[in-house]
C-alpha cells in the first residue's frame, strides 16, 4: 500500500501495514530487551519491583536471560528485515540530511514560541536524527550482545579485557537506548506533535496537519495526485479514441463486405448458340480472359451463363467477349 491521499481528501496514508508492524515489533522487542537486561542485574528485588502483583518472576535471573535472548533474536531479525526491505525499495526519507541539526534547533525553538518552524518533508529533521541515533545505538547493542553470546559458547575463549569492554559498552548503550526511547516518547508532550500519534496505530494522519507542517511532502503528494489524474484521463481518452477507431474500422469493414456482396452478386446471361461441351469451353475461356469475371458456370440445358462480376466489368464488354467467341447474348 502506497502513501497518498485517502478518505475523500481528509487524511493521508503515512505508513504502510508493513511499516507499522516493523515499528511495533521493534518497539516491543526493544522494551523487552531493556526490561530483561536490567532484570539480569540484582535490581528488581532491591527496588521491590518483584513486590508488584504479577512481577514476582522479574527477580529471576534465568527467566530474564531467556526473555533477553528471545527478544534479542526478534530485535535483530526486524533490524535486518528493515535494512533489506527499505534498502531494496530505496526508501531514503529517514536518512539524515545536510542541515538537519540546524533545522531541528529551529523547530525546537518554534515549539517554545521563538521563530517559525521551517517547511518539512514527510519526516521532520529531528525525526531523521532520532532514527539515526536509535539505529546507531541499536547496532552497537547488537554487536556487543553477539560478543556476550559468543563468549559463552563451548571452546570459545575471549580475553577478559575484551569481555569487560564489550559488557560496559553494552550496558552504556542500553542506557543511551533507553534515553532515546524516553526522548522519543517525550516529544508527544508538545501539542504540535500529537497528531502523529494516530499514525503510529493506523498509519493515517490528518491532511490539514500535513498541509500545515509537512508542506514539502503535501505539495509533492498534490503534484502526484494531479499527475495521476491527468494520466488516468489521458488513458481513458486514449481508450475511447482506440474504441472509436475500432468502431470506424468495423463500420468500414462492414461497408467493404457489403460492397463486396453487391459486386459479387451472380450475373446470369442467356446465350444463344451453345449446344455441346466445346461451346462450354469456348464461352468459359472467353469470359475468363476478362479481369474480374470469376466463378463462370455454363448451363447448356438452360442456355445460361452464370458468373461473378467482381470488378464491375461493363456489360457491353462481357457481351462482346461472348459474341467474339461465336455466340449471341439474348437480351431479356
Amino acid at each position: 500500500m502506497r502513501e497518498g491521499i485517502i478518505k475523500d481528501g481528509k487524511a493521508i496514508l503515512r505508513h504502510s501495514p508493513i511499516e507499522l508492524i516493523e515499528h511495533w515489533v521493534l518497539a516491543l522487542s526493544g522494551l523487552l530487551l531493556i526490561f530483561s537486561g536490567f532484570g539480569e542485574l540484582p535490581m528488581y528485588k532491591r527496588y521491590m519491583v518483584t513486590q508488584i502483583p504479577g512481577l514476582g518472576w522479574a527477580g529471576d535471573f534465568f527467566i530474564n536471560l531467556k526473555i533477553h535472548y528471545l527478544a534479542g533474536i526478534v530485535f535483530v531479525s526486524i533490524m535486518v528485515f528493515h535494512a533489506i526491505f527499505h534498502g531494496w525499495l530505496r526508501h531514503q526519507g529517514l536518512l539524515p540530511q545536510k542541515g538537519d541539526f540546524k533545522a531541528s534547533l529551529i523547530t525546537l525553538l518554534s515549539m517554545f514560541g521563538f521563530g517559525k518552524e521551517p517547511k518539512s518533508d514527510k519526516y521532520l529533521a529531528e525525526q531523521r536524527l532520532a532514527y539515526t541515533y536509535l539505529g546507531g545505538v541499536g547496532l552497537i547493542l547488537v554487536l556487543t550482545g553477539l560478543v556476550k553470546v559468543i563468549k559463552n559458547l563451548p571452546g570459545v575463549y575471549l580475553s577478559p579485557t575484551l569481555i569487560t569492554s564489550m559488557t560496559l559498552t553494552h550496558t552504556f548503550a542500553t542506557i543511551f537506548f533507553l534515553l532515546g526511547v524516553l526522548a522519543h516518547l517525550a516529544a508527544l508532550i508538545f501539542k504540535v506533535n500529537r497528531p502523529l500519534t494516530k499514525s503510529i496505530f493506523t498509519g493515517e494522519v490528518d491532511i490539514e496537519y500535513v498541509k500545515e507542517r509537512h508542506t514539502v511532502w503535501y505539495e509533492e503528494l498534490m503534484k502526484n495526485k494531479v499527475k495521476a489524474k491527468v494520466e488516468a484521463e489521458d488513458k481513458e481518452k486514449a481508450e475511447v479514441e482506440e474504441e472509436e477507431r475500432g468502431e470506424e474500422a468495423r463500420v468500414t469493414d462492414l461497408g467493404t463486405e457489403l460492397g463486396k456482396g453487391d459486386e459479387i452478386m451472380a450475373t446470369i446471361l442467356k446465350v444463344k448458340g451453345m449446344s455441346c461441351q466445346h461451346c462450354v469451353m469456348s464461352v468459359t475461356k472467353a469470359l475468363s480472359q476478362l479481369e474480374g469475371v470469376e466463378n463462370i458456370q455454363v448451363d447448356l440445358e438452360k442456355r445460361e451463363v452464370r458468373f461473378d462480376n467482381v470488378k464491375g466489368v461493363a456489360a457491353e464488354q462481357i457481351a462482346k467477349a461472348i459474341v467474339d467467341a461465336g455466340y449471341e447474348v439474348v437480351q431479356d
